[in-house]
């Protein structure tokens, strides 16, 4: 049975070692800015390999640098754009990572789309289709072109990253909380369906209200002082990515935290 775990019902994760990542290959889709971008340099610091997948290639190279410059093992890039995504591809991606990198340990879904909040009726059908593609599908046939390099692995995670109105829909967050809901169905179907692979665990990670450029686009007016700090959700993602979570299976983590 699927429990919704939040910060009010369970106590924060453990601090997670130094060095709770050695050895491992952590694929980050949204890697060149925003929680993406805090999560790879974190995974970094913690000793994975980190192979930086975004649309942007000059965001993603300030990123390898950034990773360099701290003594991390040195990334990959793939600059890629998950809106135009399809099986192909992901398949060519998911080839190029076996023969450059040998394996991979775990992926976290971190790239978003969206447009603005705006009511239904001046919702096109094809920003429902970039929103649907980039939150949604590319996700799914990300990771299962990915599978058998993760069932491959001795210890491996995959998060989806979820969104607060994903879970309690509101006016005019349209189809980027119909697509973030899809994330809490699919997290289910697929962590079922893996019962079998015990090494592979899938769940989706709430991150909740932060000072992050998405946060800024949905709401310009808010002071970003009186938020949580990307760096202060870390915690929650290295856990979720380290072997500290491995008895966590198909669940919906909301990490938001007070100020």
């Amino acid at each position: 049975m699927r429990r919704n775990f939040t910060c009010d019902t369970m106590t924060e994760p453990v601090q997670s070692a130094p060095d709770s990542l050695k050895d491992r290959v952590i694929l980050v889709t949204g890697a060149g800015s925003g929680l993406g971008r805090e999560a790879a340099l974190a995974y970094a610091r913690h000793g994975a390999t980190v192979a930086l997948l975004g649309r942007n290639e000059k965001k993603l190279e300030t990123v390898y640098d950034e990773i360099v410059a701290a003594g991390g093992a040195e990334p990959a890039m793939f600059p890629f754009d998950l809106a135009a995504a399809a099986d192909d591809g992901l398949e060519r991606l998911a080839g190029t990572i076996s023969y450059h990198l040998k394996r991979l340990d775990g992926i976290l879904h971190s790239a978003a789309g969206f447009f603005s909040l705006t009511p239904l009726h001046l919702q096109t059908l094809e920003q429902w289709n970039t929103l649907l593609k980039v939150n949604l599908s590319a996700p799914f046939a990300l990771t299962k072109a990915c599978l058998p390099l993760l069932k491959a692995s001795p210890d491996a995670s995959v998060i989806f990253t979820g969104e607060t109105h994903g879970k309690q829909p509101a006016a005019y967050w349209g189809g980027y909380a119909v697509s973030k809901s899809g994330l809490h169905a699919l997290t289910t179907i697929l962590s079922e369906e893996l019962e079998q692979t015990p090494q592979l665990r899938v769940n989706t990670l709430v991150p909740g209200p932060v000072n992050s450029p998405l946060r800024r686009k949905t709401h310009p007016g808010e002071d970003p002082d009186t938020l949580p700090q990307m760096a202060d959700l870390m915690p929650w993602y290295l856990w979720l990515m380290g072997p500290d979570s491995r008895e966590v299976r198909g669940q919906v983590i909301e990490c938001a935290k007070k100020k």
